[in-house]
Formats: C-alpha cells, structure tokens, sequence
C-alpha cells in the first residue's frame, strides 16, 4: 500500500502547525507569568470604601454640576469675540 506524497504533505504541516502553537503558547504563558511577577489583586474593592464611609466623607474626585445657562452664556461670549467675559466666569 503505497501512501499518498499529498497527504503525507498534509500530516506534516499539521503536526508542525500544532507543534508551533504549543511552543508559542507555552513560551506566551512563560512570558506572562514573569511579566506579572509581584503583582497581586487589591484586598478588597477600592469602589467599596466608599459606600461603607456614608454621606459624611465624600470622594475626592466628585462630580461637580455645572449651570447650564453659565456654560451657554460663556460660548455665547467667545463666539462673539468678549473675552472678558470668559475670564471672569471661567476662574471660579
């Protein structure tokens, strides 16, 4: 029984192919794991200390509302050309 050159082509490269990805994922996973080296996860959720603080202790980084009607006076005004009157209300 003779074998096939096209399927023994075939049954080569796929064996080279899987060869490659399990080379490459192993060297890939080696790679990760020296790279996350003294990393670890935080203790706890840093978003938790926040809710468990109550409404005595806000955030450093909060939200601040803005008026409106002062953010669409102040593009009104450097459209116009009156930059004095964005200086004013943009150093509050």
């Amino acid at each position: 029984m003779k074998i096939n050159p096209a399927v023994a082509f075939t049954f080569i490269l796929l064996s080279l192919m899987v060869g490659a990805g399990f080379v490459s994922a192993s060297w890939g996973y080696t790679l990760g794991t020296t790279a996350l080296t003294g990393v670890r996860q935080p203790e706890a959720r840093p978003a938790s200390s926040f809710v468990n603080a109550g409404e005595g202790s806000a955030p450093r980084d909060s939200v601040v509302i803005l008026d409106e009607a002062e953010i669409i006076n102040t593009v009104r005004a450097r459209i116009d050309g009156n930059l004095s009157d964005t200086s004013q209300s943009g150093n509050q």
